[in-house]
């Protein structure tokens, strides 16, 4: 879930690189409408967003769903530096721009905690 279009497009054709099925919410709103429609096995969510930001998000979602796994990205990267953990909610942070390597590993990851 990002607000940029462009961000979500290029985040969907990554992970379907992998054969992954990917549903795209373009505000916080829409996101919490797809999580109560459709399961997920993870939940990808900006930090930087208008209205809600990603870590309120994330504690929303995990109110909701509290075993559904969250990778937050954030293009802030001083904001990634700072934080001594993964804000409450959020399973792992990282850093935009990043590569598909990264997203694969930061997935893979957050999937086999499970």
């Amino acid at each position: 879930m990002d607000d940029d279009p462009l961000v979500c497009d290029s985040m969907r054709r990554m992970l379907e690189v992998d054969g992954r099925q990917v549903a795209l919410a373009g505000s916080a709103k829409e996101a919490l409408v797809h999580c109560a429609k459709q399961a997920f096995d993870l939940i990808i969510i900006d930090y930087l967003m208008p209205v809600m930001k990603g870590d309120k998000l994330a504690l929303t979602i995990k109110e909701r769903f509290p075993q559904k796994p969250i990778i937050m990205i954030t293009a802030d990267a001083e904001k990634v530096e700072s934080l001594k953990e993964n804000p409450l909610g959020v399973d792992l942070v990282i850093a935009k721009p990043f590569r598909l390597d990264d997203l694969r590993e930061a997935v893979n990851r957050v999937l086999l905690k499970q």
